[in-house]
């Protein structure tokens, strides 16, 4: 990525999802900290030993999540990057509460507007994101998927201008496919599953 003369480059989350911890654990052993899944069972039972063994991991939420998952979510993931209702907000603020942990969020925007994406519109965001604050969520930045048959870049120039229209630090885009328009465009944060892993199978 020599090319993309930025000097901050993003963090990898290594989309570990479907994979057998024995697939991840060289990952780990070299040294990576960030790592990404988006199913609360299969997250469960693959990371809760390990994380108790390696206080450094950060685990990333990046599924769709149901609001009676949140508890399980709260426990064993330290950033959350699908927070797309108030509904959810609340029951995050709810369960980190009863725990004594304060989560990282990411608002998911829908930044194609598409019906069978969650995330919220982008008309949307300032209440959201004011919600949020008002009951203690500590809001870091913006996520998006942009369409897959668009202009990646088009929707990532346009994520970054409202990351820093709300003054939010960090900018979740970018997968396998797209995460050097996505680092062109200033994400703070590259999803990669298949280029680090392989093929899901």
């Amino acid at each position: 990525m020599s090319d993309l003369n930025i000097i901050n480059l993003p963090k990898i989350i290594a989309v570990s999802k479907t994979f057998k911890i024995d697939k991840i654990l060289p990952l780990i052993n070299y040294g990576h900290t960030d790592f990404g899944e988006n199913k609360i069972q299969e997250a469960v039972d693959k990371w809760t030993e390990i994380k108790l063994k390696n206080s450094n991991i950060k685990l990333h939420m990046i599924g769709k999540l149901q609001t009676n998952k949140v508890k399980f979510a709260v426990k064993l993931f330290d950033y959350i990057h699908s927070v797309d209702s108030k509904k959810l907000a609340q029951k995050i603020s709810d369960e980190q509460k009863k725990v004594s942990k304060k989560m990282k969020i990411f608002i998911q925007v829908n930044i194609g507007n598409e019906e069978q994406k969650s995330g919220v519109k982008k008309n949307e965001i300032s209440d959201l994101i004011s919600f949020c604050k008002k009951i203690n969520l500590d809001v870091v930045g913006l996520m998006c998927l942009p369409p897959a048959d668009g202009n990646s870049s088009i929707y990532f120039n346009e994520m970054n201008l409202l990351n820093n229209s709300f003054a939010l630090s960090e900018l979740s885009m970018g997968m396998s496919s797209d995460y050097i328009e996505a680092t062109k465009n200033l994400a703070t944060y590259l999803r990669i599953g298949s280029s680090i892993f392989g093929k899901r199978v």
